[in-house]
């Protein structure tokens, strides 16, 4: 995994890349954001979306209605924030920091998790990321939730509790969400008491088991109240 040393230099690196310039289309941007305001309109907001799990629903669905999954079987966190699909500019932002460890696109994630918060009237009591396996994160080369949580709860001024990955699970990629929650199923420990309020942190979410899991973890250690936030939000098949 990268280091400390190696997460300094990539900060070194972040203040130095494209000042003054939209990620999206390199045009020159007159306030400290990564993007100008016509890139930041384009990009695919995730609206309408049920506000208890942030699964994009049709258009034209009233606003606040949860959707189908919610009503009949609602996850143990209150509710989601998730301004953007998991689409076009967004998708390309994610997978080059997730998988090519791009810094570039790792500020510009960070800038957007900042700014969908913006606005919220009660903050959490602490941040929790959710965890890679340390083999994966080996493979991987480092924990891009990990890098994002330590930042945001910095600018945040929150507490960042550290989670465990109990087991290396198999990839949920392709799986339905039934068997994501089996696989899930018992994955995630957290090691200290928490406070009712609390937000788990994640860079994407496909079918909300990943979170469901955690969050069971994260009420056998005292959490009442859990928001998840996250980037990005793909639709359920």
């Amino acid at each position: 995994m990268l280091s400390t040393r190696c997460f300094g230099k990539v900060d070194e690196v972040l203040r130095e890349a494209l000042p003054g310039r939209c990620h999206f289309c390199l045009a020159p941007v007159a306030s400290d954001a990564p993007w100008c305001e016509a890139c930041l309109v384009a990009l695919p907001w995730n609206l309408p979306a049920c506000p208890r799990c942030a699964e994009p629903l049709p258009p034209l669905t009233p606003a606040g209605m949860p959707c189908g999954a919610c009503l009949t079987q609602p996850p143990r966190y209150a509710r989601a924030r998730v301004a953007l699909r998991y689409a076009d500019e967004v998708a390309l932002l994610i997978q080059g920091f997730k998988f090519s460890a791009s810094p570039r696109a790792g500020a510009v994630l960070l800038a957007l998790l900042e700014y969908q918060l913006r606005g919220v009237e009660r903050l959490p009591e602490v941040l929790v990321a959710v965890p890679l396996h340390p083999r994966r994160a080996r493979q991987r080369g480092f924990d891009q939730v990990a890098w994002l949580a330590e930042r945001l709860a910095r600018r945040l001024a929150l507490p960042l509790v550290k989670a465990r990955r109990l087991r290396h699970t198999p990839t949920q990629v392709g799986l339905s969400r039934r068997a994501r929650q089996a696989n899930l199923k018992g994955a995630f420990a957290v090691d200290q008491p928490l406070p009712g309020h609390i937000a788990i942190l994640d860079d994407i979410i496909t079918t909300g088991a990943t979170c469901e899991a955690l969050a069971q973890a994260c009420v056998a250690q005292g959490a009442s109240l859990i928001e998840v936030w996250a980037v990005a939000r793909t639709p359920r098949e």
